[in-house]
C-alpha cells in the first residue's frame, strides 16, 4: 500500500483523478483489485473511492452516511452551489465566445489568447466578463479584460475544473471535475424541492 500512498493523499485531499489530471494513476483506478485494497484501507476512515456514472473520474466518497459525513457533505454542497451559477456562467461565455455546439467536457482545451480575441470584439461579452470577473469567487479588480480573464482562470484552475500543462504557456484542459458540477446541475434541476431557481436558464447547455 505504500506504493500507492501519493494517490491516497491525493484523493483524500479531495483530489478528482481523471486521464487530464493524472492519466497513469486514471488507469490504475480502473483495476478493480486496486480499489478493493485502496477501500480496505479506507474503511476506517469511513471513505471509499467512487467514480462518476460514465467512469470518467475518480474520487472519494462516504461508506456510511453517519452524522459527521452528513455534516460535512452538507457543507460541501452548499460550497458547491454558491459557486455554481459564476461556473455555469463561465462556461457558457467560453462557448459562445469560441463558438462550440454543446457544454465543455473534460479534455477540451481552452486557449486564452483565442477566448480574449473573441471577448474584446463583443461588447456584450466584455459586459459579461466583467461582471463575472467580479463575483466573489474570482474577486478580480482590474478594469482590464485580459487580466480579468486571467484572474477567473486562475480561480477555476484552482477548483480543479482545469489543468494548466505549461506554466508558461496560457492554454487550459478541461478536467473530469467539470462532469461532476454538469451531474450536479441536473440532479438539481431533478429535484423540486432545492432553491437554485437561475439553473433552468442554463438548461441549453446541456
Amino acid at each position: 500500500m505504500i506504493e500507492h500512498g501519493p494517490l491516497l493523499e491525493r484523493l483524500l485531499e479531495g483530489e478528482f483523478i481523471c486521464t487530464v489530471t493524472d492519466e497513469h494513476s486514471f488507469h490504475k483506478l480502473q483495476s478493480e483489485s486496486l480499489v478493493e485494497d485502496l477501500n480496505h484501507f479506507l474503511r476506517p476512515l469511513n471513505r471509499r473511492v467512487a467514480k462518476n456514472d460514465d467512469g470518467s473520474v475518480y474520487f472519494l466518497a462516504y461508506c456510511e452516511l453517519n452524522q459527521d459525513a452528513r455534516q460535512q457533505l452538507s457543507q460541501q454542497f452548499t460550497n458547491t452551489v454558491q459557486s455554481l451559477l459564476p461556473m455555469l456562467e463561465w462556461m457558457q461565455l467560453v462557448q459562445e465566445a469560441l463558438g462550440r455546439d454543446g457544454a465543455l467536457t473534460a479534455g477540451d482545451t481552452i486557449k486564452l489568447q483565442d477566448f480574449e480575441s473573441k471577448v474584446v470584439d463583443n461588447q456584450s461579452l466584455l459586459q459579461r466578463l466583467a461582471h463575472l470577473a467580479s463575483d466573489k469567487h474570482f474577486r478580480s479588480t482590474s478594469e482590464k479584460p485580459d487580466m480579468q480573464i486571467k484572474q477567473v482562470f486562475k480561480c477555476i484552475k484552482e477548483l480543479g475544473y482545469l489543468y494548466q500543462p505549461h506554466k508558461d504557456r496560457l492554454f487550459y484542459i478541461v478536467t473530469g471535475k467539470i462532469e461532476q458540477l454538469i451531474e450536479l446541475v441536473r440532479f438539481i434541476k431533478d429535484e423540486e424541492n432545492l432553491p437554485i431557481d437561475d439553473v433552468p436558464e442554463q438548461e441549453a447547455m446541456f
